[in-house]
Parts: structure tokens; sequence; C-alpha cells
């Protein structure tokens, strides 16, 4: 790079990132940036398990002291998910219970009427929160779960129960690790008989040394390859609650006397009213894995510039970076981070902005994304700790350790195959937009078009659409039967329209950017994303007169133009994840 080149190359970092960040890197990001890169949350070597688990809460600790006041962050999307972003790539652990303790435990508080409770232990994280939902046989029909709270008219308060062995609740930091702990706890409310679906209860779990207190049951499960969290499963034994421990709103209200009543006609409706902050963890999710496979991007695409090995000529030494094998993949998982990202900022955005029935169609949304997201940074990570060689299995290199933590993202808040089941299902039935299809003929278009592309990626949309009708409306023997022949061009579909909308947020943002370097690098990163959802496609749109056969055969060449225009913009563009200097320089492979 000549030194005319530099100031340019400088402006289209900063234009990207601010673009990336929605305009925020400087506000609402850098304060979390700079906190989590400081000395207190450098990676540690040689810990134990048991040692990392007590370091992240010890983190967690530190990171309350910057929190002006939990129950206003609860309600901030935007500044919660940025914390996540910054949190994981550090401390995966400590990335998890930052999500129990602010999102589900004081967001299941601030969705609900809170008055009367003393929450300052909490607020002070003297006692740390967490949430009780998921059982050992009940994980995604969590509206089935077993756990009872009783009314007891002698007391006017509640019995806690676990009534079998399944009903465990399963996964939850509830152990000794990080000291007194609370949690929000769902079970079915019970009055007289009559069980009016599952609520939240505020229960007190352990003393201040983190010892159970009575009737409250803790086993450790054994380590997951995930985050290093302390799991557990949990039981409750007729432990007896005050009436305010019921979490209530409109969605129920139970006097002390005994008398109920509700807006909702549907147990499955409150239940999902009260677990509400599982959208927003979902958000959550998606932040995590952001930030992680940023960083894990920023560290490879580094490596590749200043590792060098053999040319094509003997005695010729070059970077990594030279190689089109070793950077097409990065490439590829740059277009696809930006895409990502970006479509992460339009989702909090319309999330936080939503109300009513939009909230529905936004929640799907939500889902997908996180599906789609966290599997997307779960290939990512891997390519960088492929292409990264040994060194990327180093812990302290910032990438196996948090590739490891998109494990947990996958599952968390939702397992991603049924979140995509689920949601293709709805948009089979009409929750979807289908966007209609062009007027132009595919010959009198050109692959060069961004417009073109998004049409196509449409057009892909739309088939995935026309084969799950097709198939739904064939009879079969049941109504299983029926819906397994429909469910794989369901998630199809699902699939389809995040990647369009994905796509779209790049364009959008082309058109935001300042024009020059910035903008055409978008539009390259747009092109290389689209292509290769093309190009996976190419079948289907030329049987459907989408594409000419000419154009199937261009695709190649379409997308090795994209690499080519690209590369030499590599670290320009990973420069804009605006990852710490500070903290990259931890990592001893960039520091040697």
């Amino acid at each position: 790079m000549t030194d005319s080149q530099i100031p340019d190359t400088a402006h289209a970092s900063t234009a990207l990132a601010d673009a990336l960040f929605a305009g925020q890197l400087g506000t609402t990001h850098e304060r979390w940036r700079h906190l989590f890169s400081s000395a207190p949350f450098r990676f540690e070597e040689g810990l134990t398990h048991r040692e990392r688990i007590d370091l992240s809460y010890a983190r967690l600790r530190l990171l309350n002291e910057a929190v002006e006041a939990p129950q206003v962050l609860a309600n901030d999307p935007a500044e919660l998910t940025a914390i996540h972003e910054w949190a994981g790539a550090v401390d995966p652990g400590m990335a998890t219970i930052v999500a129990i303790h602010y999102n589900l435990f004081f967001g299941s508080l601030a969705d609900h009427e809170t008055a009367g409770r003393d929450l300052s232990e909490y607020i002070r994280a003297d006692r740390i929160g967490t949430f009780l939902c998921t059982e050992i046989a009940h994980g995604n029909d969590a509206a089935q779960m077993e756990t009872t709270a009783t009314y007891d008219r002698a007391t006017r308060g509640f019995v806690l129960n676990t009534p079998t062995p399944a009903a465990a609740k399963f996964m939850p930091n509830t152990s000794p690790a990080g000291g007194a702990k609370g949690a929000v706890v769902a079970a079915r409310l019970i009055v007289d008989g009559t069980d009016h679906g599952v609520f939240l209860f505020l229960t007190p779990l352990s003393d201040r040394d983190g010892s159970p207190l009575p009737g409250v049951e803790v086993r450790p499960l054994p380590q997951t390859a995930s985050s290093p969290v302390d799991h557990c499963a949990t039981t409750f034994h007729h432990v007896r609650l005050p009436h305010s421990a019921l979490l209530q709103g409109d969605h129920g209200h139970l006097t002390p006397t005994g008398e109920f009543t509700s807006t909702l006609g549907s147990p499955r409706r409150r239940f999902l009213q009260s677990i509400g902050r599982v959208t927003m963890g979902k958000l959550c999710m998606t932040a995590h894995s952001l930030g992680v496979m940023r960083h894990a991007l920023d560290i490879a695409m580094r490596y590749a510039h200043t590792r060098v090995t053999s040319g094509m000529t003997k005695g010729q030494r070059v970077p990594l970076i030279a190689h089109r094998g070793h950077h097409t993949p990065l490439l590829d998982a740059v277009a696809t981070t930006y895409a990502a990202t970006l479509l992460q900022r339009s989702v909090v955005r319309q999330w936080d902005r939503a109300s009513g029935e939009e909230r529905e169609a936004y929640e799907r949304l939500t889902a997908i994304s996180k599906a789609w997201i966290t599997w997307r940074a779960r290939a990512v990570m891997t390519e960088c700790r492929e292409r990264c060689g040994a060194q990327g299995l180093i812990q302290a290199n910032g990438i196996a350790l948090q590739l490891a933590s998109i494990e947990g993202t996958i599952t968390a808040e939702g397992d991603n195959t049924v979140i995509m089941q689920k949601a293709g299902g709805e948009m089979l039935l009409g929750g979807v937009d289908l966007k209609p299809e062009s007027e132009i003929a595919a010959e009198d278009r050109e692959l060069a078009d961004p417009q073109f592309l998004q049409d196509l990626l449409a057009d892909i949309e739309r088939i995935s659409h026309t084969r799950a009708k097709a198939r739904l409306r064939k009879r079969a023997s049941s109504p299983l039967a029926r819906w397994n022949a429909s469910v794989t061009p369901a998630v199809a579909l699902a699939d389809a329209h995040v990647h369009r909308l994905a796509a779209e947020s790049l364009l959008t943002a082309s058109s935001q950017v300042p024009s020059g370097l910035p903008t055409d690098l978008l539009r390259g990163l747009h092109a290389l994303f689209a292509l290769r959802r093309v190009a996976a496609h190419s079948g289907d749109l030329l049987a459907r007169g989408r594409l000419t056969a000419d154009q199937v055969e261009e695709l190649p060449d379409a997308v090795d133009a994209a690499l080519g225009f690209l590369e030499p913009h590599a670290l320009t563009l990973t420069r804009a994840f605006a990852v710490s200097e500070a903290l990259l320089e931890t990592h001893p492979m960039l520091s040697a």
C-alpha cells in the first residue's frame, strides 16, 4: 500500500464501522469495548474449570459497577445487546451469566409488576439472579412443565414443588459458585385444584456462601463442551414462598385471598407472556455470536497478512493472504459477517419499536435471525480456526474457546432447528409477505446488477414457498405425515427469507455510506454474498426461467471477480470491526 492510499483506507474503515455499529461505536459500544479490553478481563492461562467459573462471576460484579441501573438496562435492547457483543470475546462464561442475570432475571422482573419488592441485593450483585424454566423432560415443550406453585389459603402464599425427577430444572447456573443466588422460577400456578398455567415466581436459592436454602436441592451436571458455566439440575421440595413471589401482570393476577383474573383466556398465551424475555434473549445470543465471530475474523485476517509461506517461485515467500485458496473462505466469511451484523441492527431496531399485533411478526423475525446468525457464526469461526492452523487451537489466541461457546448460543433460548421449523410452518400459513416476481426477463439483466441479485434471492424464497404449499396440499395418512412432507421446504422458506433480508441489509448500507471506496466495498460484499446463494440454487432458478444458461455459466467468474476486487481491501474491511488493539495484543499469535 502506498502512502497516498492510507488515508483512503482509513476513511473507508471508519465509514464502514459507522455503518456496522449504526453510528453508536463511539457512544454505546465504546463504553463496553473499553471495559472488556482492560486488564481485569484479560485471558488467564492454566485455570481449572471451577476457577474459570469463579473468575466469570467476579467479572460480572466488575461489570455491574459500570451498569447504572440493571432494571433500566433490561429494557434497553441496544445497550443490552452491545454488552454481549464485546463480553463474549473475552470471557464466554461471563457473557452467559450476564445474559441470564440482566436479561432473563432482571428483564423478567422489569416485564412484570414489581411494587413492594426489595431488589437491592440483586442490584448491587450481592445476590446473582438466574432463570429456571426448562426441565429435564420439557425443553422445547416447556409449556408442559410439571413444577407446581400451589396457593395455600392458610398462609396466603405458595408451595413450590418438583413432583417428579423429570421435572427438575435443567442446566441453570445454581451452584455455590458466585455466592448467594436467587431465581425467577417457572411453575404451574395451582389454586384450589385449578391449573391456571405457567407463571414466574421470585425464589431465593442460596445463602451468602452459596449453600442451598432449605428445600432447594442442587445437583451439579457434567461439564459441557460450551462456555464454562456452573450448570446444575435443581429441584424444590415443598418450598414456601410469600404471595409477593408471584410475578403478576395483565396475563394474570391473583389476589391475596385467592381470586384469579386474566386478560388472556389461553394458558399457553399466559405462559408465553410470562417468559417473554426469551425473545430478548435471542437478541442477546445473536449479539454474543456477532462479537466473537468479528473478533475471530479480525485475528484470522491479520494472521493471514503476517504469516508467510511459499509462493509459486523457488525461494519466494508470500503472506498467506496472497493465495486465492486462503483468502477465498476468509472473504466469504467477511461478507457473511457484514450481512449478519447489519441484519442484527435492523432486527433490534424493529423489535424495539414493535407493539401490538406487530409483535408476533417481529418475534418470528428475531427467532429466525438468531438461528441463522448463530449457525453462520459457527461456520465463520470454524473457518477462522482452520485458517490459523495450530495457532487457532490455543485458547489464548481468542478463537477456540469462543468457538465452543457458539454451541451454547445455538441451543439457548430455543433450539435453532426447532425455531426454523416453527417459523417455516407459520410463514407457510400466511406469516410472510413474498416479494412479487420481477417482470424483467432474465436475458435482459446482468449479474453485476445488485437489484437483479436481490430479485433472484426473492425468487429462491418464493420457490421454497410454492414447493412447501404443494406438499401441504397433498393427501397424507395423518397430520404428522403431512407435516413431515412439508417441513423441509418450509424450513428452506424461513432460511431463504432471512438470507434475502441479510443481503438487503448489506445493499441498504451501501447506499448510506459515503460514496467511493466504502460504497464499492459494501457492494462488493453484497455481490459475493448474493452470488454464493444464487449459485447454490442455480438449478431451481434455471428451471423456472429466472436465470439463463449463460448466466449460470457466468456465476463462477462473477464470484471470482468479486473476490479479486475485495482481496486488496481485506484488512480495511476487518479493521471496521473495531476490535481493541489492546485486546488483540494479548493474543500470542499476533503479538509474536
